[in-house]
Parts: structure tokens; C-alpha cells; sequence
């Protein structure tokens, strides 16, 4: 079934669009001329801005209320690490329209060395950690992941605990890219970065933050991987030094061509269950302009957003009026135009 939404203003593909309407068919909107919705069609008007749907790449969403987060605008999630079988059936019940729920991507459990990070942490479910005892296991922790329905998979890097031997780590990620899956490190303390970089991982799950980056460290990941944000994290209302560390350290990574996906580690702490305009602000102190934001928030495959007050990219102003995203779904009911 195809429908046609119309709006004031339309952003799509990194631009904004003119005379532009979304086409709606099973699921998936495409930009198309006004003029060339076929006569007679049924279309429907929406105030303001109509937008790709918003991802939050980071997100452990057996920590929080997925339809909350849709509900304060969010689309998509990256699940970054959970039970197997209780993420895999949020994702099934996800993609039903009226689920009420964010469309799910999981990665699947934690792959930690034995006694690793998060499996020492109490906010960790059973079943959550996996533990890789070899190369040879990590071949069947790849295959376990992507048979539970993952699409790309977790590990952590943890200085201060156990941590995956090197050929262990590059096995990980070897069996992973031979599978179609894209690796999401969790690197943190010193040496982590590095560790993530050299076994070939593609993204980091958060920016760096334990301490600022050598230059050339960072040129490399630039050249070869994407960084999730997760900014707010640390200090929230009242930023810490380790915050200014990783706002310096991802300054310097775009410098040098870097991506970076929009991501909160939702579940972690006092975050909003919403579009996180903490972290959108944290983004453009590392040097994110308005449509840079937009770009690592964009999830074109989860269907459209909209403002209601149409999107305004004065930096000022910016972060408070993404905020007020919301999700194109059946709750909402354009008017008819006749």
C-alpha cells in the first residue's frame, strides 16, 4: 500500500528538499516530487518538517522502556549488548507498526574475555556476557551471535580487567567481517584504542575519554572506523573533565575525516529516554554542525520523523528543537488534503 506525505519543509539525504513529498510503501518513505504524486492520490499534510528517522546507536535496551524512547523520538536503536533471546523478541514484537516499540538492531551478548567487562558488573543480566576462551571459540561466539539475529557484534576491551589476547581479538573480527558483521569495540582505559584499531574493528561504541589521543592513533581510527558518541554520559548536567577529553578527542578525529554515529548509552545512568539534546549540544562542542548532527542521527530505513515546528538549524537553537522530533507512525494522523 502506497501513501503521500506533505509537509512545509522536507530534509532528506543531507539537504533540504523543495516541492518534495515522502512516498510511503511497506514501510519505507522515499523522497518524490510534489508534482508527481499521481492525480487523485490521497495526500496527507503534516506542519512543519518531515525527516528520516532518528537512531540512537547505542542503546541496552533491556535497561530501559523502548516505547518510552520512541515516544520521545526515537526510530531506531542499536542494542549494544544483551540476553540474546530477550533483545531478539523486542526486535521481532519492533517490527510490527503497532508495537509502539523503535526498531531494533541488535548485537547480540557482550564477547568478553572470561571474567571480563561488564560479566564482574551487577547491572550485567545472566546470560548477557559471552566469554571467548580462544581463536577458535571466537569463530563459534560470531556464529551464536548472528544465528540469535545480529547484525553486528559487541566486544569489550577493558584495561582495567580481563581482556581478549590479540589473536583472539583478531579472530573475533575476522570471523565477524567473513559472517557480513561489522564489530562495535568497547575500548576503554590505555592501550584499548590501539588494541581496537589493529585487530581491524569497525566502530567504537564510545568516543575514547580515559585520556586525550596521540595524533597519529587517531588519524588511523579516522581512516578506518566510526566512533559512537555517547558524550553524555559523562557528567550529564555537569560536564567532568572526562567529557572534555572525549569532546577534544572526537574534535580532533573529524579533523581527520572520522564518522560518528549519534549514540547515549541509553541504560547507563540518568539519561533521557528521548532525543538526547545533552548530547546533540556535546556534539557540536566537538565541531558537529547542525546538518553534521542530523547526518549521524539519520536512520532513512526506519520510516520519517517530523517537527511540528518545523526544524531550525540555528546552532543556538538547534539542539532544543530536535528534541521535539517525534516519530511518523499509525498514532499520528496527518490531515487530509483535499
Amino acid at each position: 500500500m502506497t501513501s503521500w506525505l506533505v509537509a512545509d519543509s522536507v530534509w532528506w539525504d543531507g539537504r533540504w528538499r523543495t516541492g518534495t513529498a515522502l512516498r510511503l510503501q511497506d514501510g519505507v518513505a522515499t523522497p518524490v516530487p510534489e508534482d508527481e504524486i499521481p492525480r487523485g492520490a490521497a495526500r496527507r499534510r503534516l506542519p512543519g518538517t518531515l525527516l528520516p528517522g532518528l537512531c540512537d546507536a547505542h542503546v541496552h535496551s533491556a535497561l530501559v522502556d523502548l516505547a518510552t524512547v520512541r515516544a520521545g523520538g526515537i526510530a531506531s536503536v542499536w542494542d549494544l549488548g544483551g540476553v540474546p533471546d530477550k533483545v531478539r523478541e523486542l526486535a521481532e514484537r519492533a517490527r510490527r507498526p503497532e508495537s509502539g516499540l523503535p526498531r531494533v538492531r541488535l548485537a547480540g551478548p557482550f564477547l568478553t574475555a572470561p571474567g571480563g567487562y561488564p560479566s564482574d558488573r551487577p547491572w550485567a543480566p545472566a546470560g548477557s556476557c559471552r566469554a571467548v576462551r580462544s581463536a577458535a571459540d571466537a569463530v563459534d561466539a560470531v556464529a551464536e551471535a548472528r544465528a540469535a539475529g545480529a547484525t553486528l557484534v559487541k566486544v569489550t576491551a577493558h584495561a582495567a580487567g580481563p581482556m581478549l589476547p590479540p589473536p583472539t581479538l583478531r579472530a573475533l573480527v575476522g570471523g565477524a567481517h567473513a559472517a557480513g558483521l561489522p564489530v562495535v569495540v568497547h575500548a576503554e582505559g590505555p592501550g584499548t584504542v590501539a588494541t581496537a584499531v589493529d585487530a581491524g574493528a569497525d566502530l567504537l561504541a564510545h568516543t575514547p575519554w580515559t585520556e586525550p589521543l596521540d595524533g597519529a592513533l587517531v588519524r588511523a581510527a579516522a581512516a578506518q572506523m566510526t566512533w559512537i558518541s555517547t558524550l553524555d554520559i559523562h557528567g550529564g548536567d555537569r560536564p567532568t573533565a572526562a567529557q572534555r577529553t572525549a569532546i577534544a578527542n572526537l574534535r580532533r578525529f573529524l579533523e581527520y575525516g572520522g564518522s560518528v554515529r549519534y549514540g547515549t548509552d541509553l541504560g547507563n545512568g540518568p539519561l533521557p529516554p528521548a532525543v538526547n539534546r545533552r548530547e546533540i549540544r556535546a556534539l557540536q562542542a566537538a565541531g558537529c554542525a547542525p546538518d553534521a548532527v542530523l547526518a549521524a542521527m539519520a536512520d532513512p530505513a526506519a520510516g520519517p520523523s517530523w517537527i511540528a515546528g518545523g526544524l531550525e538549524l540555528d546552532p543556538g537553537r538547534f539542539a532544543d528543537v530536535l528534541a521535539t522530533t517525534r516519530v511518523v507512525g499509525p498514532e499520528v494522523r496527518p490531515r487530509p488534503v483535499g
